[in-house]
């Protein structure tokens, strides 16, 4: 099974020739996944009314929906700024990861919602439409609020992970094409 990327309209995707895209993964309309970026299996980018991007070095991991809200209705793109990490089944909506943001497993954000570079979202939370997680800070909950500030080393913890999930792009690359 090989990942669908298509075009709707004059949206069409532009995936840089290092990013690993998934089996299952779908990428449609105005999507980019830049250098050494990965879409995970079973993930969704739907950019048919605004645009998606997954920044350089980020990872949309499996099972991740991203979309995005139509300009007509003051809707914003979804913005992956570069070296991010976004967990398992997460659902991003209308919202920006800034460079080195870390959004944990299973968590929400909704329209205009920001998670800073340096800053994490926990694992399950919900990130109302507007509230942004600043540099330093973990929010948790549902809806989401801060929780705590972040330890030391603990704002590092996107980029550790997005270094991992490039080599791990590349294993599975491999992995496939010796299938």
């Amino acid at each position: 099974m090989e990942p669908l990327i298509f075009a709707i309209g004059d949206r069409k995707p532009v995936i840089h020739e290092t990013a690993f895209i998934a089996p299952g993964a779908v990428i449609c309309g105005d999507v980019e996944v830049h250098e050494n970026a990965s879409v995970w299996y079973g993930c969704v980018l739907r950019g048919d009314t605004n645009k998606i991007v997954v920044g350089k070095g980020s990872n949309v991991q499996d099972g991740t929906v991203v979309h995005v809200d139509a300009p007509q209705w003051g809707g914003l793109p979804t913005l992956i700024g570069e070296n991010a990490l976004i967990g398992h089944k997460c659902m991003l909506h209308g919202c920006s990861i800034m460079d080195g943001g870390f959004v944990g497993m299973g968590a929400t954000m909704l329209d205009g919602s920001v998670v800073e570079t340096g800053a994490m979202l926990a694992a399950g939370a919900f990130l109302s439409p507007r509230k942004t997680v600043l540099a330093g800070e973990m929010w948790a909950g549902m809806p989401a609020k801060k929780f705590r500030d972040l330890r030391d080393g603990e704002d590092k913890m996107a980029l550790m992970g997005a270094g991992h999930y490039v080599e791990e792009a590349r294993a599975h690359r491999a992995a496939l094409e010796k299938r």
